[in-house]
């Protein structure tokens, strides 16, 4: 244990990750390779040199990141899509129509499940507070939920200042809220005009330099180095080597010393990351056009968020469930119709596509297969299995995937049929056990009297193939035994009174124990109503760590928090309910549609795919 402990204190400044972006420059007086030495990585035409950072900073280099971003390739598909199968064309983000009520009213509800940057709980929890109604409120949503402002105390501030402009203006019309704040002898209204569009609320990185060079009259070489300070994750920086400068120049400038201090303090806490102005404004106008697409076009969203897995804070479950809950009418996969992207297709009395899954959502199922049905259909849909087996030349472990999968429906053969027949070679000459058992497959097919799966055992099904189901629910099958638990659906509890005690279960989407939550950890169940949000204190998490860390369905008992329109669980006791998963279907045998890898237990077999865990 000592040596544990003595490893630990020496690796606890190591970076957190050793990764790299996915491009990047470094500009230099003369050619690089005079400077330092360039390496070749191992994609081809790609090379890097091996200094960090502050090396290079310390040289006087410039230094550009190229960073990747998800959302940007899901919009882009997105607006590839929306101009293919609606006709209108958006050749980029600037295209989308600005300052749409309805993408606000949306994103007031907190319905905002796969937009980018605000689907987080903390961020979900935020927007009915804040109640964005115009661009420059997603500029403030995009950087207020993040360390910096919260470990400030800046949040609860601007809140509150904003609920006061919203009050005033409500009986004095608009723009007429005025806030004070103090100033220096010189001018009363110096930092009133430097943190006005922040309601006199520092939240920005430039922000808290214009504060220092305007209040504590910084230089722009001292205003530099304060930014360095504050720089992103150095939490053993030297943004403490400017306190007493700031401090002392405010108080000599007749500021009164506890604000000067309440100043700097605020200021701190960028250290802890905070954002500056222009990334937030960046990443606000894509916040602003993915709302927008899940707004006016929810097939098109999903169809493109399931297109550019893995990406977001959702598994393609929750994703396809918030799609149907828009309206959206989700297929399963099929030879006859799927692609390997997700696709639209036409319906009939609606505006609004069907959304098909793809193939590449069959766990385990290669492109290289699904482009191989997808040529051979384009002659013509296939009419057995035979046909498909022998025009697409697909191997046994492709038939299998397929039949596993529930993906022949349009073949007319049933998960349990499917796999039979795709696993089966001829039929033999002579079976005359199979005769005497009345299951004759002399015509090639799988026979008759298969025993048909049971609902939760297909859900099931989908579950371990596709990782997610239209045919139902996991916890729906479970709701008797949760009710005699006493357990409400997620749909149900937000409505009991505040305080009021309630137990709630379902399977575990996300775990949350994120740094400045002081070892808070929040939890999401989902059952088959939609989403209970589960908040745990340290007590709490630290009495049922192995539950909270571990489970996979749980039993969760606490009393009702809602406020500002947001309805949380916060627990005192937790229970395992993992194995209940376990009886949604019998033991699986081998050959069978739920069999499981080789090597493993049939006891040991997914039921469920794993949380997301965040930290």
């Amino acid at each position: 244990m000592k040596l544990a402990l003595e490893l630990t204190a020496e690796l606890i400044r190591f970076p957190r990750h050793l990764s790299q972006h996915v491009g990047g420059f470094v500009l230099s007086q003369s050619p690089l390779i005079e400077i330092v030495p360039i390496g070749n990585a191992a994609m081809a035409d790609r090379t890097f040199i091996e200094w960090d950072k502050d090396d290079i900073d310390f040289l006087k280099l410039m230094k550009v990141d190229v960073l990747a971003l998800g959302m940007l390739t899901a919009m882009k598909r997105a607006f590839r899509m929306i101009e293919t199968t609606y006709g209108r064309p958006l050749p980029d983000t600037a295209a989308v129509p600005v300052e749409r009520r309805g993408v606000y009213r949306m994103l007031c509800r907190a319905d905002s499940v796969g937009v980018f940057q605000v689907e987080s709980r903390a961020q979900m929890s935020m927007l009915p507070r804040l109640r964005p109604v115009e661009f420059y409120d997603l500029v403030v949503q995009v950087a207020i939920v993040r360390p910096g402002p919260i470990q400030g105390n800046m949040v609860h501030p601007y809140l509150q200042r904003r609920l006061e402009r919203r009050t005033h203006e409500a009986r004095h019309g608009p723009g007429s809220y005025r806030f004070s704040m103090p100033g220096s002898a010189a001018d009363p209204d110096e930092l009133a005009n430097v943190l006005r569009k922040t309601l006199g609320v520092p939240l920005f990185q430039e922000q808290a330099m214009k504060i220092a060079m305007v209040a504590a009259e910084f230089t722009g070489e001292e205003a530099n180095g304060l930014r360095r300070a504050m720089a992103t994750f150095r939490h053993n920086g030297t943004i403490g080597n400017f306190e007493e400068k700031m401090v002392g120049r405010m108080i000599a400038r007749g500021y009164d010393a506890e604000f000067a201090q309440n100043c700097f303090n605020q200021i701190k806490g960028f250290g802890e990351y905070g954002f500056p102005e222009s990334h937030a404004c960046a990443f606000a106008h894509l916040v602003y056009v993915s709302a927008w697409v899940k707004w006016l076009y929810p097939d098109v969203f999903a169809a493109c968020l399931l297109n550019s897995q893995p990406m977001g804070f959702y598994a393609p479950a929750q994703i396809v469930r918030d799609a149907r809950e828009h309206g959206v009418e989700v297929r399963h996969p099929d030879v006859n119709a799927s692609d390997w992207d997700a696709a639209l297709e036409p319906r009939s009395r609606r505006r609004r596509h069907a959304l098909r899954l793809g193939m590449r959502s069959i766990d385990g199922f290669r492109r290289d297969w699904a482009e191989a049905i997808m040529d051979a259909r384009a002659e013509g849909p296939f009419l057995d299995l035979d046909d498909l087996r022998r025009r697409a030349a697909l191997t046994p472990p492709a038939l299998d995937r397929l039949a596993e999968a529930d993906a022949y429906g349009s073949l007319d053969l049933t998960r349990r049929q499917g796999v039979w027949a795709a696993r089966g070679a001829a039929p033999a000459a002579s079976a005359p056990l199979f005769e005497a058992m009345g299951l004759n497959e002399a015509d090639g097919r799988p026979p008759e009297a298969l025993p048909l799966l049971t609902p939760s055992e297909e859900v099931v099904g989908d579950y371990q193939t596709l990782r997610l189901s239209l045919k139902g629910h996991p916890v729906s099958f479970l709701r008797e035994r949760l009710a005699r638990a006493g357990a409400l659906t997620a749909k149900d509890y937000p409505a009991r009174p505040n305080g009021r005690r309630v137990v709630v279960g379902g399977v575990v989407l996300v775990r949350q124990r994120p740094g400045t939550a002081k070892g808070v950890c929040f939890m999401t169940l989902e059952d088959e109503t939609g989403v209970a949000n589960l908040v745990l204190w340290p007590d709490v998490f630290e009495r049922f760590r192995p539950v909270a860390m571990g489970a996979r369905m749980v039993l969760a008992r606490g009393k009702v928090q809602t406020a500002e329109g947001v309805t949380h669980l916060v627990v005192d006791h937790l229970e395992d309910w993992t194995p209940m998963l376990g009886d949604l279907t019998p033991d699986a045998a081998p050959g069978s549609a739920h069999a499981p890898a080789r090597g493993r237990h049939p006891r040991d077999v997914r039921v469920l795919p794993g949380s997301r865990d965040f930290h």
